[in-house]
């Protein structure tokens, strides 16, 4: 019994590095990367492939137990909801842990906190084990509802969704100066101090006349794809759901030609967030009702008595965002480059007057940011490949056909007469 546990392992393992070499990534630099850029980053960059196969070695051993067999549906919400109030401890503790080093009062902060590092050590052993749980019951619940949806083969979603929370590579985002371009997104150790990112930032932008921004991404479309840690249930499975969309889409014209052109890079990021939101909110509404956001208020054409709309924001981000982008891409047009990076930068003052902390604000930021227009306005500007997209999924009866037609895609121009 044993051996053929372990030969079922191997077989599965053996599976899984063949479907890696066809997979690709979401939002991790391509492989031809200028080698310019990388001189600065060689020595700092993010290890995939030891992560890789740690993950898969895990989930091996996950697998084998086939633990999600033998739970109730009403376990495996409880196994779940525990893992995030565990989650919100761990980061509550450390928070506090944190602001024991930052007082400059505490003259001994590491017996002063000596007490908070052993329970932060007992939550963290216990968070590890529960999370082992909680995403293979995950995994179970989004397989079930993309099974639902038809983006599956004989019940099964091809590849196999796999995910494991895990602390996230920094993005080194790389664009020119005279336009809003992605040249390049190199991961780095997250482990670097605020200070040696400003430095990155600084050496790479001074040294080859670009704009640059280091920044925090959700996740990552490895195999197993890699998921940021957080205490928001919704927002968690939107992403699990997102990286395995790009999972699916990288075995398919669309996903082989991600680094391509700008075009296709912003229809596979639109893509896999409506995908993923979709199918996100299929997973709350079967597995996690009373998490389920409230609906959308009735528009006002609707039959409705005493509807009153509500008020405006005072600050609308997603307004103001598009208002910065479609101006600073004036500015870039004419050739004005110092005066956009001066009008970027002092709407970035405003954006922070406003709540909205936002360390950089540059070309390197829409061209990251810009590509995820699943939502009207924004970073994305007056690009029309987002409304493009979007028009697609309308005119699709259900998620199935929007996926797989857009998945064939190989350009915008097909888009683009797809949806004339």
């Amino acid at each position: 019994m044993f051996i053929q546990k372990v030969e079922r392992i191997a077989r599965s393992s053996i599976i899984i590095l063949f479907l890696i070499a066809f997979l690709g990534r979401s939002q991790v630099s391509p492989a031809n990367q200028q080698e310019k850029i990388r001189a600065y980053t060689r020595m700092i960059e993010f290890d995939y492939t030891t992560w890789t196969i740690d993950a898969l070695f895990g989930k091996a051993a996950q697998a084998s137990l086939g633990m999600t067999r033998y739970i109730s549906s009403d376990s495996t919400r409880k196994i779940v909801f525990e893992y995030l109030k565990v989650v919100e401890k761990t980061q509550q503790l450390q928070g506090e842990i944190e602001r024991i080093y930052s007082d400059p009062e505490i003259k001994d902060p590491d017996i002063a906190a000596t007490e908070k590092l052993t329970q932060l050590e007992e939550l963290q052993k216990e968070k590890s084990d529960l999370a082992e749980l909680a995403e293979a019951i995950i995994q179970m619940q989004v397989s079930q509802v993309i099974e639902e949806t038809g983006l599956s083969i004989a019940g099964q979603p091809i590849p196999p969704l796999l995910y494991h929370v895990t602390e996230l590579p920094l993005s080194l985002i790389v664009s020119p100066r005279e336009v809003i371009r992605q040249d390049a997104n190199i991961s780095i150790n997250p482990e670097l101090s605020l200070d040696e990112i400003t430095k990155l930032e600084k050496d790479v932008a001074k040294g080859l006349n670009v704009s640059t921004m280091v920044t925090r991404i959700g996740g990552v479309g490895v195999y197993p794809t890699m998921v940021g840690q957080s205490t928001n249930l919704q927002w968690l499975i939107e992403v699990v759901a997102h990286e395995w969309i790009h999972n699916y889409l990288t075995m398919r014209p669309m996903g082989i030609r991600y680094d391509s052109s700008p075009e296709m890079r912003t229809m596979n990021e639109t893509t896999a967030n409506i995908a993923g939101n979709e199918i996100g909110l299929a997973v709350l509404q079967q597995y996690y009702p009373e998490m389920v956001p409230p609906p959308v208020q009735p528009s006002k054409d609707e039959d409705v008595q005493d509807y009153n709309p509500p008020e405006p924001p005072v600050f609308d981000f997603n307004a103001e965002m598009h208002v910065t982008r479609v101006r600073a891409d004036e500015l870039l047009a004419q050739g004005k480059i110092e005066e956009a990076e001066q009008y970027m930068e002092a709407r970035r003052k405003v954006f922070w007057d406003n709540g909205y902390q936002i360390r950089v604000l540059n070309q390197a930021y829409f061209a990251f940011h810009g590509a995820y227009a699943d939502i009207p306005g924004g970073a994305a500007g007056e690009d029309l490949v987002g409304p493009a997209v979007r028009k697609l999924r309308e005119e699709s009866p259900d998620l199935k056909e929007f996926v797989n037609r857009i998945a064939e895609m190989r350009s915008f121009e097909e888009l683009q007469k797809a949806v004339q």
